[in-house]
C-alpha cells in the first residue's frame, strides 16, 4: 500500500488500526454470553498487548551486561528494547537510552493499553496496541514514510495523550521524588519533541533525580533533544536501570488498579 502520499497513509491507517478494532469487537460480542469466556478473552487481549514483563526483563538484560563491563553485549542487546544506534554510545549513554526507553514504553506498552482497556474493553485493547505498533513502523520522520506514516504518527499522539499524563502522575506518586517529578514535568516536558514523551521521561526523570535528554542518534540521524531535569539531576548510572523498572512496575500497578475499577465503574453505569 506504500505511495509517498498521506491519503494512501491515512488508509493504510485504517486498514490496519481498523482491523484490529473490528476483530476485537467481532471476538468481545462473540463471548459475550458466557462469563468466564469474557474474562478469559480480555485476560488474553491483555496479556498479548501489556508488555511491562518483557520491559523489564531487556531493560535489565542491558543492564547486567553493564554492570559485567561487557559493553559490546549491552549494545548488541539495545535494539531489542529501543531504535537508537548502540554503536554510538558508550556505557553511560546506554544506561540513559535504557532508562528513557523503560520511561516511554511504560506509558506505550503498559498504562495506555490499561486505559483504553478500561474505556472500551478488548477492541481498546487491541486498537491502542495496533496504533502504537504502526507509529513504531512507519511513523518516524524518514524520507520515504514522512507522508506516509503522518496519519500513524498523528493517531498514535492522540491515542497516547490520556495514558502518559496518567503514567506522569503515577510516576510522580510511586516515585522517590514526588516533588522534583512535578517540577521537572511543568518546567521540561513541552520542550520534548514527543508530545507524550515528553511529560513521561520529564516525570521519571525527576522522580529519580537523573538527566534525561540530549544528543542522539536514530538510524545514522543525530537529533539533538533538550535536556530533562537538567537543573537538578545528575547523569544516568548504570545502577539506575534497575531503579527504573521498579518505578515502572509501580506504576503499572498503580494503573492496572485504576483501570480495572474504572472499567467496573463505566460497565456498572452501562447497565
Amino acid at each position: 500500500m506504500w505511495h509517498d502520499h498521506r491519503g494512501w497513509g491515512a488508509l493504510h491507517t485504517a486498514v490496519c488500526a481498523g482491523g484490529a478494532v473490528a476483530l476485537g469487537a467481532l471476538a468481545a460480542r462473540a463471548v459475550r454470553p458466557s462469563p468466564a469466556a469474557s474474562v478469559a478473552l480480555t485476560a488474553a487481549a491483555a496479556w498479548a498487548v501489556v508488555g511491562g514483563t518483557s520491559l523489564a526483563r531487556e531493560a535489565r538484560a542491558v543492564g547486567r551486561a553493564l554492570e559485567a563491563g561487557d559493553i559490546e553485549a549491552a549494545r548488541n542487546r539495545l535494539p531489542h528494547l529501543c531504535g537508537r544506534d548502540p554503536q554510538a554510545l558508550d556505557a553511560d549513554g546506554i544506561a540513559r537510552a535504557v532508562v528513557e526507553s523503560v520511561a516511554e514504553n511504560t506509558s506505550d506498552a503498559v498504562v495506555g493499553a490499561l486505559v483504553w482497556g478500561a474505556v472500551a474493553g478488548v477492541p481498546g485493547l487491541l486498537g491502542f496496541r495496533a496504533v502504537n505498533t504502526l507509529d513504531a513502523m512507519v511513523g518516524h520522520k524518514s524520507p520515504r514514510l514522512r507522508r506516509f506514516g503522518w496519519a500513524s504518527a498523528r493517531l498514535d499522539d492522540v491515542a497516547g495523550w490520556p495514558g502518559a499524563r496518567l503514567t506522569a502522575v503515577l510516576a510522580a506518586a510511586a516515585g522517590p521524588d514526588p516533588r522534583g517529578a512535578l517540577r521537572a514535568w511543568k518546567a521540561d516536558a513541552g520542550k520534548h519533541p514527543s508530545p507524550n514523551a515528553g511529560p513521561v521521561e520529564a516525570a521519571f526523570a525527576g522522580a529519580l533525580g537523573v538527566r534525561l535528554g540530549g544528543t542522539l542518534s536514530y538510524g545514522g540521524r543525530v537529533e539533538h533533544r533538550p535536556v530533562l531535569n537538567g537543573a537538578a539531576g545528575r547523569p544516568v548510572r548504570v545502577t539506575d536501570i534497575d531503579r527504573a523498572v521498579r518505578l515502572s512496575r509501580r506504576v503499572g500497578l498503580l494503573a492496572l488498579g485504576g483501570t480495572l475499577a474504572a472499567r467496573r465503574l463505566l460497565k456498572g453505569r452501562g447497565k
